[in-house]
């Protein structure tokens, strides 16, 4: 292990940045290239434009040390997946005819072959790929991708570190491979893939690395005795290598905890710690076990998750305080930038002083930078950014925007009956089957249907000017009856309106509310070539008028059937902005439902009996650390009844979650007490069916037999297999039969197929049953 030097000046860094470009060319070029558009040259050429790109910018921007390895195609957590060679059985036929094709055919799926699972990146909205792991898995070192854009960085004249995934996390990470038993732990294989890493790390040094970071975020959450152990002999046994770079050990998300000694016992060279929200707290754990003397922190100053300008001078003050812990103090955001969109710059239609409140990728370079700057060459030489930021921060505290007094009465006049249903779910459930009248395993879809090209241009058209209102509405309800039509053609028992005229299922509401901003191009990364624009939650939060009810009413007056009305729950809206910071999140998420309770008693009104109020950030937004959630999951679940509380008994409540860990919240899942949820379950097998039953979940659930993220079409046969499995854990008389997910992303033809498909399984067990 090697030391570095007490007075040596700080750098500035950054653990990533986003990949799609300031047009999304990544994403046209891949989806380009799966409709055999684009050649995989030109996929390629693009991909490599874009990453010099990123480079120079940082660069050009100040930043000493650039990171490379962190650009992907779809999921860096797959390519970690190829760089260690565990490729799934079934997918190594793919791989080995053309690594291209075969690496989106383990992210999406064939018609013939399954993906791999996908689920949420610790507590963001990202969503990565799961490894799959067995005890017969062979690992083999595929270090080409690294060491290429490693070689791309230095050609350019640049000072890079290669950054991976590290090999604790990638195994905490991975599930059982089917067919493994469950109770097989990954990292069981840690032995096995140390030596992997070893090769690589020797490949990248061979290359010029003279650091290589690897991220173990899965540290800041619970860790048990044998992890820890694990977690020692991974870095004693990775630092005692002779031929390697020198490592970083990244962590971020929260504080380090009981990995925190382990690590910095290990001879290892460096750690990258994160030090905003509740991160702080690793300053005062890192100075209670001796810091870093010799050694480099990378301290996560600026946060690099939230799109808030930095506080300078309390991130100064935090970064002089930490000078005393560490041979050397280099300055970064906590985490990747992957997080937040790329440049406020192109940003008209916020208001300029407004978006002086804002930092985005650019932005938090720059702050990276300053506070380097700062930190080596004292305040004196960015006096004039301090006095700039001060003015930001002191133009956002006092903005009669983030403040509205009556709405801060109605939250703070609320009582627990506000948050509760009128009759208990015994009642209610027999009200809503004398109302509504369903068949034994009731069909439905989760909310929306493609959006197709025509209504995005007919979206964009009316942006631009080039169509009037009447002419958009003629289009939007145009699209309703046809899907409409389809359903009950199909056979669907309860129906939607498909959200033709919705761009995104909480940027449509925030645009409606007061209190939200929302951005052109802030396009942040949710999976694969899968981009949202969170908006900007920056004030207290109302809702000035209905924001749904005119297009369900006119769906509904459309067919007999019921008609969902289709809502996105208040924990989601605050996961899927960027919140404010100012307040805590509890009060928020009370502003948010207490507007959303509005819309819920104004659909009822108008005569909808079915509303679906989705939480899929649920499980998402849940604190890392198990002694954090208790709190969090009181607030969220009583923000949820509190949306859906005052509702008649015979108005039938639904919720929606897709690609979680569903163990870890069953208990607040019954919280919610809606009458209904459906849930992913086709990439999982119904590992959620399990799940509920053992909790005792006594209310109906629909766990997903369609997996919508790929483009393959499941047979008849295979949901009806599905359904059978889930009958094993959930009553008929409580199961639903739905897609996992909304079908906003699949084309029309596939949509089409799986669901005529969903039907005829779902008459199959109807018929199986009325036979046993």
């Amino acid at each position: 292990m090697t030391t570095e030097p007490a007075t040596a000046a700080a750098r500035s860094t950054v653990y990533g940045y986003p990949r799609q470009g300031a047009n999304r060319e990544l994403k046209k070029a891949i989806e380009g290239y799966w409709r055999g558009r684009v050649t995989a040259d030109a996929l390629r050429s693009t991909a490599a434009g874009l990453r010099r790109g990123n480079w120079r910018r940082l660069a050009e921007a100040g930043i000493d040390e650039v990171p490379t390895g962190d650009f992907s195609y779809y999921d860096h957590v797959l390519d970690t997946t190829v760089m260690v060679g565990a490729i799934p059985a079934r997918h190594r036929d793919a791989v080995a005819a053309d690594p291209l094709d075969g690496y989106f055919a383990m992210a999406r799926g064939t018609q013939d072959v399954a993906p791999l699972e996908m689920t949420k990146w610790f507590d963001t909205n990202y969503h990565y790929l799961v490894p799959e792991l067995g005890p017969d898995t062979v690992f083999s070192a595929d270090a080409a991708k690294q060491v290429a854009e490693l070689e791309e960085a230095v050609a350019l004249g640049l000072t890079a570190r290669p950054v991976l995934l590290g090999p604790v996390t990638f195994l905490l990470l991975a599930k059982p491979a089917p067919g493994v038993s469950a109770d097989f732990d990954p990292l069981t294989l840690l032995d096995r893939l140390l030596p992997v890493y070893a090769e690589v790390l020797a490949l990248l040094r061979a290359a010029g690395a003279e650091w290589v970071q690897l991220d173990e975020p899965a540290l800041v959450q619970d860790r048990t005795p044998a992890q820890l152990n694990a977690v020692g002999r991974a870095y004693r046994g990775l630092g005692a290598l002779t031929d390697r770079p020198k490592l970083l050990v990244a962590s971020y998300f929260d504080r380090l905890g009981e990995a925190l000694p382990v690590l910095t016992k290990s001879p290892i060279e460096g750690l990258a710690l994160d030090f905003t929200g509740p991160a702080a707290a690793n300053l005062d754990a890192l100075a209670a076990v001796g810091g870093l003397p010799g050694r480099r922190l990378v301290a996560g100053v600026v946060d690099g998750r939230n799109i808030w300008v930095n506080d300078l001078e309390k991130s100064l003050s935090t970064l002089g305080t930490l000078l005393g812990l560490a041979g050397r103090v280099d300055v970064s955001a906590s985490c990747s930038l992957l997080h937040v969109p790329i440049d406020t710059a192109p940003e008209r239609d916020v208001e300029p002083g407004i978006l002086r409140w804002l930092a985005f990728a650019e932005q938090k370079t720059r702050e990276v930078v300053t506070l380097a700057k700062g930190l080596a060459q004292g305040t004196d030489t960015i006096a004039a950014e301090l006095a700039a930021n001060r003015a930001d921060l002191a133009s956002r505290t006092n903005s009669p925007i983030t403040f509205a007094p009556e709405v801060r009465a109605r939250a703070a006049a609320v009582t627990g009956a506000d948050a509760r249903r009128s009759a208990p779910y015994a009642e209610r459930s027999a009200a809503q089957r004398a109302h509504l009248r369903l068949p034994l395993l009731p069909t439905t879809t989760i909310g929306s249907f493609p959006q197709t090209d025509e209504l995005r241009t007919a979206r964009a058209d009316l942006r631009a000017g080039r169509i009037g209102t009447v002419g958009y509405e003629e289009r939007i309800r145009t699209e309703i009856q046809e899907v409409v039509a389809f359903q009950e053609k199909t056979g669907l028992d309860v129906l939607v309106h498909g959200e033709a005229e919705r761009n995104d299922m909480v940027q449509y509401f925030a645009e409606q509310l007061t209190g939200y901003l929302a951005t052109r191009h802030g396009w942040v990364q949710s999976y694969g070539t899968r981009y949202v624009r969170p908006p900007i939650l920056a004030g207290d939060i109302s809702r000035p008028e209905p924001m749904t009810v005119r297009w369900t009413s006119y769906a509904q007056s459309l067919t007999s059937r019921p008609v969902k009305g289709m809502l996105t729950g208040p924990v989601t809206m605050l996961a899927w902005s960027f919140v404010r910071d100012d307040q805590p999140l509890a009060d928020t998420a009370r502003q948010v439902a207490l507007a959303l309770r509005d819309e819920v008693g104004d659909l009822e009104r108008s005569g909808t009996s079915v509303i679906q109020v989705d939480e899929p950030a649920l499980r998402e937004t849940l604190p890392l650390r198990a002694g954090d959630r208790a709190g969090y999951l009181a607030w969220a679940t009583e923000a949820f009844r509190l949306t859906t509380g005052g509702v008649r008994p015979d108005t039938q409540i639904h919720t929606h979650m897709c690609y979680a860990e569903f163990g870890d919240i069953v208990r607040a899942i019954d919280e919610l007490d809606a009458d209904v949820i459906s849930l992913e379950a086709a990439r999982s097998h119904m590992q959620v069916a399990s799940e509920l039953a053992a909790h005792g979940y006594p209310r109906e659930a629909g766990p997903g037999v369609y997996d919508i993220h790929s483009p393959r079409v499941p047979g008849a046969d295979e949901a009806a297999a599905l359904l059978r499995k889930g009958l094993e854990a959930i009553p008929p008389e409580r199961l639903w039969v739905n897609p996992d997910c909304g079908l906003k992303t699949r084309g029309w033809p596939e949509t089409r197929t799986s669901l005529e498909n969903l039907v005829t399984a779902a008459r199959t067990l109807r018929a199986e049953l009325a036979a046993s």
